[in-house]
């Protein structure tokens, strides 16, 4: 076994500070995995801590530097002010960042496309399976996955929280996007465990900010200063790589997640938009990486990351930059203009917010307070946008942006492990909700939704199908995950074939299948013929789910092209009841 990072100290090492510390030696941390940026907190007896890295760092870069024969993670930034990477060592082609956002995708996402533009490898053969990733270590492009990297991230996280609470972590709660597909969650797990941490609970991270809104009100309640009557709260988190909605009843420290909605627009694409705007030939430019484009990359990004970041209090900002052989930036960028330039992004939030208020069957007046986090909630428009949409003059001001999310999976943390408080302020409950729909291929290539999203979880549905031909033994079951109207518009989580079903005319037989997500987000699928019965009958089948792995892109496509419609379902018109 390899060589611990932490120490255990003895009781004669250590103050009563420590000891009352070592009291929660086995309290879940919480953790949220930015795509620019990570923190990690701990409930340390009395309240959420967030932890600092040697640099007395809360919020630590998401990266991991690949140098020479050693790694280090953006946890330690380099340890030391005197090692510290700098912004432009990040952007060299050795650091790989957007873990976050290039994790469980296929090479055929419009993310993974976009991510091209990144100053390390990123190379796809659009054919449905994981991108090639790369770092440049001594002028060669050495491979790696971003599961690699996130875990190498997470195991200097772990050290961090170890050195500072003298005992072994083990348990956590890790926050992740509404958006994030259940096969992208398996990914985030299996980095997780790569690290050594096991994953007690994915929390989409709108739903880790209503945990400690409800905290907040149960305070309030404790010190007479709540009403104790329901309050409605509308979240919009927006960070690098991603914007989640989500609407919360709150009451007596139940917290209730009515809707949840999200998209994959974040800061990155702000920023991919600005450069673009910059440099007209942006695209052709950067198109090879060479060691004098990757590093006009780097200096392009980091005065358009310090131009965004300056907009958001100045009206305008001037922008010079000397890309080298011959290219250079010169510009004053306006904030109408900035505003102008990522309109399409824009709107892309205004429809998330309106489509989690019309799930959770609310008009914006039912809205009692807007709580905005993420770092792009600072962007003026993105603030008016989300106030606007919500009628509200000021958003609630008791929750910091950067912090309300790792806050609230460090409250999750304790309570899921058990942990009490005599003051009442772990007397907490969240009521999480599925951000998208759960079902199979039905009659043809249409998706039907056995669980539709924003269901309460735990949850269980079943749903009556029957054969398409005459003396069809065999079906094919396809789960999928999604929006879409058409199955392959879709995720495709795995697949299973019932056999042995009874032969009879089409539409005789009564096939159930029955999707059950339990208290810890996983899903099983059961599918079986319950009409006609006797002794010849199958038994049902039981599939955790997803079950596919690397190209699951064109997983559907190889079904579709082995089986045709020979095996397909039909949905009959009745349904069971859940």
């Amino acid at each position: 076994m390899a060589e611990q990072f932490y120490t255990v100290a003895s009781d004669s090492e250590t103050t009563g500070e420590e000891k009352a510390q070592q009291t929660f030696p086995d309290v879940a941390i919480g953790i949220d995995i930015g795509t620019s940026k990570c923190s990690v907190a701990v409930w340390n007896g009395h309240q959420v801590e967030l932890l600092k890295n040697t640099r007395s760092q809360k919020g630590m870069r998401s990266y991991v530097m690949f140098k020479d024969d050693t790694l280090s993670a953006g946890v330690t930034g380099g340890a030391t002010k005197e090692h510290a990477h700098e912004e432009r060592d990040v952007l060299s082609g050795s650091a790989i960042f957007n873990m976050k956002r290039l994790i469980g995708r296929m090479d055929t996402d419009e993310v993974v496309q976009a991510s091209k533009t990144l100053p390390f490898l990123v190379q796809t053969l659009g054919i449905g399976v994981r991108p090639f990733i790369a770092a440049l270590v001594n002028n060669m492009w050495r491979s790696t996955t971003p599961e690699e990297v996130l875990a190498i991230f997470l195991l200097e996280l772990k050290a961090l929280v170890e050195m500072h609470y003298k005992h072994p972590v083990r348990n956590t709660i890790l926050t992740i996007p509404v958006a994030f597909s259940r096969f992208q969650q398996t990914r985030i797990e299996r980095a997780c465990a790569m690290a050594g941490l096991h994953v007690l609970r994915l929390m989409p991270e709108p739903t880790a900010v209503a945990l400690l809104y409800a905290q907040q009100q149960q305070q309030l309640l404790h010190d007479n200063m709540g009403s104790g009557i329901e309050k409605i709260a509308l979240i919009f988190n927006m960070g690098a790589g991603y914007c989640d909605v989500a609407v919360s009843a709150t009451a007596g420290g139940v917290s209730q997640i009515r809707a949840l909605s999200g998209c994959t627009v974040g800061g990155e694409d702000i920023l991919q938009n600005v450069m673009r705007h910059l440099h007209p030939n942006f695209d052709s430019l950067f198109a090879g990486h060479t060691m004098d484009r990757i590093k006009s990359m780097g200096l392009l990004r980091i005065a358009t990351q310090d131009a965004v970041h300056k907009l958001t209090t100045q009206e305008s900002i001037e922008i010079n930059v000397d890309l080298g052989g011959g290219q250079k930036v010169s510009k004053v960028l306006g904030r109408a203009e900035f505003e102008q330039v990522n309109k399409m992004i824009f709107e892309e939030c205004e429809r998330v917010i309106k489509q989690c208020l019309h799930d959770a069957k609310l008009a914006p007046e039912d809205i009692n307070d807007v709580i905005l986090v993420g770092g792009c909630s600072r962007i003026p428009k993105i603030r008016s946008l989300v106030l606007g949409l919500c009628k509200k003059a000021d958003s609630y001001a008791s929750i910091d942006v950067l912090e309300a999310a790792v806050s609230g999976a460090a409250l999750e943390g304790a309570i899921a492990s058990g942990v009490t408080d005599p003051s009442g302020s772990l007397d907490l409950l969240t009521i999480q909700a599925t951000p998208m729909n759960l079902g199979i291929r039905a009659d043809g290539d249409t998706f039907a939704a056995i669980i539709p999203r924003n269901t309460a979880v735990p949850a269980r549905r079943d749903m009556l199908f029957t054969t398409t031909h005459d003396n069809q033994t065999e079906a094919l079951v396809a789960v999928y995950e999604g929006e879409g109207k058409q199955a392959e518009e879709n995720h495709l989580l795995g697949y299973f074939k019932i056999t042995g079903i009874p032969a009879a005319p089409k539409g005789a037989v009564e096939i159930n299948v029955c999707m059950d997500i339990d208290a810890a987000n996983v899903l099983r699928v059961f599918a079986g013929v319950v009409k006609p019965q006797g002794p010849a009958t199958p038994p049902f089948i039981e599939v955790r789910m997803p079950t596919l792995d690397d190209g699951h892109g064109w997983c559907g496509q190889a079904l579709a092209k082995m089986y045709g419609g020979n095996l397909d379902l039909a949905v009959l018109p009745k349904k069971l009841q859940p």
